[in-house]
């Protein structure tokens, strides 16, 4: 018995990756219940998220478990092959993948990867939210929130500014606020990484009205999405 698997397969977010995995066994010919199984997260007691059972070499494997109907058996069970296709990748993908084959007879064979397969994946950037916000006092600073894998790095330009800026990060998503803007105008945020890079601007406006309260004009460009908000600060 064998089972053969990559250590890494790596995958990008919102496409299909394939994950190998062939197996050989000491009979010559078997035609006999063959069970297919793949799991997640550890070997032998992780979650079930795809199988399939073929009854005889002349029956496909029908699946009985693809979780979300996003796995798909690309491999035949019959010629030693358990390849699967993972579509629509998304964060929760990023697990190690386990497969498993089970042959049934007078001895129940089965035999199953034990170190599995590690997906990683891969994204370019993309700015989720941009907004300017205000601190209470009449002051304002601006927001940008980017993800991607690995973790972009954000820049803020603009107008003259004191350039105090903020950065958190958590996994695959970043946020860098601009402190205590002073000047109107244009305010861009670049995340950038080693597959792309995307741009959301903020048009901030501030002028002061003949009732001496202060109008905010707020223009979000986000991914090409205009958006003109008023505010009144008293």
């Amino acid at each position: 018995w064998s089972v053969h698997v990559p250590s890494d397969v790596t995958g990008e977010l919102g496409k299909m990756v394939i994950l190998p995995c062939t197996f050989t066994h000491p009979y010559k010919t078997f035609d006999r219940t063959l069970t297919a199984i793949w799991r997640i997260k550890e070997p032998y007691n992780g979650t079930i998220v795809f199988k399939c059972i073929s009854q005889s070499t002349s029956e496909l494997c029908k699946t009985a478990i693809s979780y979300k109907n996003k796995y798909k058996l690309l491999g035949n069970p019959r010629h030693k092959d358990l390849s699967i296709r993972i579509d629509n990748l998304t964060w929760s993908d990023s697990e190690r993948y386990f497969c498993r084959v089970e042959l049934s007879g007078d001895i129940h064979d089965k035999y199953e990867s034990r170190n599995g397969i590690k997906l990683h994946l891969i994204a370019a950037p993309r700015i989720i939210n941009i907004t300017v916000i205000s601190n209470g006092d009449q002051t304002f600073q601006a927001r940008c929130t980017a993800e991607g894998e690995p973790a972009p790095t954000l820049t803020w330009t603009g107008p003259p500014n004191s350039n105090l800026t903020s950065t958190t990060s958590m996994n695959h998503r970043v946020t860098k606020e601009l402190r205590y803007l002073t000047h109107d105008g244009k305010y861009t945020c670049t995340a950038v990484n080693g597959h792309g890079r995307a741009e959301g601007t903020v048009y901030f406006y501030k002028f002061k009205a003949s009732n001496s309260s202060f109008f905010l004009i707020l223009i979000f460009v986000p991914l090409g999405i205009k958006v003109l908000i008023f505010l009144v600060i008293l």
